[in-house]
């Protein structure tokens, strides 16, 4: 007996039934023949719905792992996003601070360049300043000379020649070698 067989015996097993007094949709049926029927339907399934059954309960397991392994992936994607922006965050932050470092030692080094240019031009001045008042004391020095020269009687008889700078020469020093 095939599946549409039994089923049509169970239907004509509720017509025959009898109807309950006062409810028209609840019939009397033969509860042991009922069962006998469900029974002969669960032995004469089809071998590809009890597959059919064995799929579906195989897919809800997959799917159950799939999940439980998606979630474990979102997991250790969120906590490796979070490392990246912590990493991403902190070299940010070394940058700005390597960027203010730069600008500080690079006005610094101004500064000091522009300070010792300063010091340097006071320097030049100030010896500058040095020469010229030798020079003029040099040149006072020598109209007094002049000067001493041209009102002695002794020597206004003889002019005098203008002197010309003599140039010193090098003199060795005692018991040191001289270099060659």
């Amino acid at each position: 007996m095939n599946i549409d067989d039994i089923l049509d015996e169970m239907d004509e097993l509720l017509d025959k039934s009898t109807s309950v007094p006062f409810v028209s949709h609840r019939k009397i049926v033969d509860g042991e023949r009922m069962r006998e029927l469900i029974n002969d339907i669960r032995l004469n399934l089809p071998q590809e719905l009890k597959e059919a059954k064995k799929i579906e309960f195989d897919c809800q397991r997959i799917l159950n792992e799939a999940k439980i392994n998606a979630e474990g992936i979102i997991r250790k994607s969120e906590e490796r996003a979070q490392q990246i922006v912590s990493q991403e965050a902190i070299v940010t932050e070394a940058k700005k601070k390597a960027v203010d470092i730069l600008q500080k030692a690079q006005t610094a080094s101004a500064n000091l360049q522009k300070n010792a240019a300063l010091s340097v031009a006071q320097m030049l001045n100030d010896a500058e300043a040095t020469h010229n008042k030798s020079l003029l004391d040099i040149k006072r020095t020598k109209e007094k000379l002049q000067h001493t020269l041209k009102s002695s009687p002794a020597l206004t008889t003889n002019p005098v020649q203008p002197v010309q700078p003599v140039q010193q020469q090098e003199q060795p020093l005692k018991g040191k070698k001289q270099p060659k």
